[in-house]
């Protein structure tokens, strides 16, 4: 991912990459700042990258999944700060789908309702951010937590990633879709958020804030 958003920053002259960090670099305080910290990496990265954007002053957006306690804690804390944000999943479609399975979950509550998602086969995190936040779509749709033994997740080949909900009634059954084909969509996506927390006020912020922004345009 990291390799993925320096490759679209390249391609875009509305954005300028001021320092790229990987595990073997040291954070330095860069003379003209930056706007923002974007974190793509693992556990420990996402500490690191809560003190660089403390350090630089700057907004912190958070693409990790698989979190410990402790790397949101040191998020938390930089949000005291600077404008901060975790985001499971960066699409716009990702974003879309959510809206969608909490509008079909208020319709449909008593229907049976599945996650199920397929990803690559090293990606650690099972079930990945992106089910977990479907998942608190529909209980935010029904208005009761959705149970995790319907949550279902699959580690195959080379697969980018995808995420289907099925809400099953009698004689009937929906299936909202969405599947990443590029990791290119997730860097766009990031660096459209990037953008947006920028301008946000110190404190903690959440996706559905930034789409709730995009959708009203």
């Amino acid at each position: 991912m990291g390799q993925r958003l320096l490759g679209c920053i390249s391609s875009d002259r509305g954005y300028l990459i001021a320092q790229s960090i990987d595990r073997d670099n040291q954070l330095e305080v860069l003379p003209g700042g930056a706007d923002v910290v974007i974190d793509f990496s693992s556990d420990d990265g996402a500490m690191r990258a809560a003190q660089a954007a403390t350090t630089l002053g700057c907004a912190l957006l958070v693409g990790t999944t698989g979190l410990s306690q402790a790397s949101r804690d040191a998020i938390q804390r930089a949000s005291t700060r600077v404008p901060a944000m975790v985001a499971a999943n960066t699409s716009l479609g990702v974003a879309v789908t959510r809206k969608l399975v909490m509008d079909a979950a208020r319709l449909l509550p008593e229907f049976d309702i599945d996650i199920t998602e397929t990803h690559h086969v090293r990606k650690l995190d099972a079930p990945s951010g992106t089910a977990l936040s479907l998942a608190a779509a529909v209980t935010a749709g029904t208005g009761k937590p959705m149970n995790p033994a319907r949550i279902h997740a699959i580690r195959a080949g080379d697969v980018v990633g995808e995420h289907v909900v099925a809400f099953s009634g009698p004689g009937e059954r929906i299936m909202i879709t969405h599947s990443a084909t590029s990791r290119d969509l997730f860097a766009l996506g990031a660096l459209r958020m990037a953008r947006w927390l920028a301008q946000q006020p110190v404190g903690m912020h959440v996706t559905d804030d930034w789409f709730a922004d995009f959708a009203r345009g």
